[in-house]
């Protein structure tokens, strides 16, 4: 681990600053859009549009590092996220606000692909595991201490959008002076859609559907907060609660994952946080409820991506899985782009607790796909699956692929022995 930190400290550092900054932008918007009037239809466009650059740069990036490198392509992104974040307070209007997004969830994109290539390269096959876990603890971390940094500003304001973008220049410093050597890029092409899902019917359902989940809960959650009333100090307690409980749910579902047949564990999962975010469209839940399910929410959607990948990889041989991770990744960026539209829909209609009753339906048509699935065939024995693997939902195709290849040595160590 320390060897880990000692090469890595700067990406890890400099990573977590980022995520302070996406973190604030996310939520800072659905609160700023209610102060200037704008409709929940009208905020959903504008993060929707997050994740339509998102997945336009998880495309374009792998080509824009292969023609300048990247150091080039990761300061030319880092000066474009820290450029839209005052953009935003700059030109206070909804349509702006969509290419805004679409520019910052572009970049975002590619910083991500860049900055887990790097850390890749810096790894060794002994230490990937551990480089890779703390990338994802750190971007986790940066999440929510975003949620702290709302409390210190006022909204309606400059200062809330001028911090992260700071934050989000100062990040790239350590990074870019760093004595590491940007590594030589190479990305697997995606396996084909008919062919993954032929592979794992679950596994792109699945995927599919859990991008529209994690769009709902990173774009709506702050337009749901603000047309219920909560401040801004509630609201960021809530939006934290969803990753605290994402974080702190990853390793024992992850030991349960590797012990038993892994469609029953995405059913009892998909179930579980069916009938609890539910719960506030049912009744009328106090703030202290609303906290807990957040963190129940969070706690069951971040820890599915990676069962519904391992899964999935249960299914393929070693060569394949690289190129099938890029294709899920593909799928959930497909789903996510309509999760916050839909989600701004239903709250037109049925009023912003349906944000809940969103989400509730995506996991119960989860919860009911698995079911189904697992009378169509058997599953593989646990002692013949893969081991499962904490990612987060921003993991590029390269921490996915690293992480498959620090699995997999241990593996391959034992079938020599």
């Amino acid at each position: 681990m320390l060897t880990v930190l000692r090469n890595s400290w700067a990406l890890l550092l400099g990573m977590m600053l980022l995520m302070i900054g996406n973190g604030v932008q996310g939520t800072l918007l659905g609160i700023r859009g209610s102060i200037e009037g704008f409709s929940t239809t009208q905020m959903s466009y504008v993060m929707s549009a997050y994740f339509l650059g998102f997945l336009f740069g998880s495309r374009m990036t792998p080509d824009m590092i292969r023609r300048v490198g990247h150091v080039r392509v990761f300061a030319a992104l880092g000066s474009m996220i820290s450029a839209v974040l005052v953009a935003f307070a700059a030109a206070p209007d909804w349509m702006i606000w969509v290419v805004l997004r679409v520019l910052i969830g572009f970049s975002f994109s590619g910083v991500y692909i860049t900055a887990e290539s790097w850390l890749n390269n810096a790894s060794s096959n002994e230490t990937r595991g551990q480089a890779l876990s703390l990338y994802m603890i750190m971007q986790m971390l940066g999440i929510i201490a975003s949620q702290a940094l709302l409390n210190v500003g006022d909204p309606s304001g400059y200062f809330l959008f001028v911090i992260p973008s700071i934050l989000v220049s100062v990040a790239f410093t350590p990074i870019l002076l760093s004595a590491s050597k940007a590594p030589a890029f190479e990305l697997t092409k995606p396996l084909s859609f008919v062919g993954l899902y032929r592979t794992s019917p679950l596994g792109c359902v699945g995927i599919f559907i859990l991008g529209g989940v994690f769009s709902a809960q990173f774009g709506m959650a702050s337009v749901w907060g603000s047309a219920v009333g909560l401040s801004v100090r509630d609201l960021s307690i809530f939006v934290a609660s969803i990753y605290i409980g994402g974080l702190v749910a990853q390793y024992p579902i992850g030991w349960m994952s590797d012990r038993m047949d892994r469609r029953k564990l995405v059913f009892a999962l998909s179930a579980f946080g069916a009938v609890a975010t539910g719960i506030p469209f049912v009744i009328d839940a106090s703030y202290i409820v609303l906290v807990l399910i957040g963190a129940l929410m969070g706690g069951v959607s971040n820890p599915l991506y990676s069962l519904l990948v391992a899964y999935t990889n249960d299914f393929l041989d070693p060569s394949d899985m690289a190129a099938a991770s890029a294709g899920l990744i593909f799928i959930n960026g497909v789903g996510a782009i309509g999760g916050p539209i839909l989600t701004g829909w239903i709250m037109a209609q049925l009023g912003p607790d349906a944000f809940f009753l969103f989400i509730s339906v995506l996991f119960g048509a989860m919860a009911a796909y698995a079911a189904w699935r697992m009378t169509r065939r058997a599953a593989p024995a646990a002692d013949q699956t893969g081991a499962f693997t904490p990612l987060a939902p921003t993991a590029s195709a390269v921490a996915i692929e690293a992480a498959i290849e620090a699995r997999a040595e241990p593996h391959h160590a034992e079938q020599a022995e």
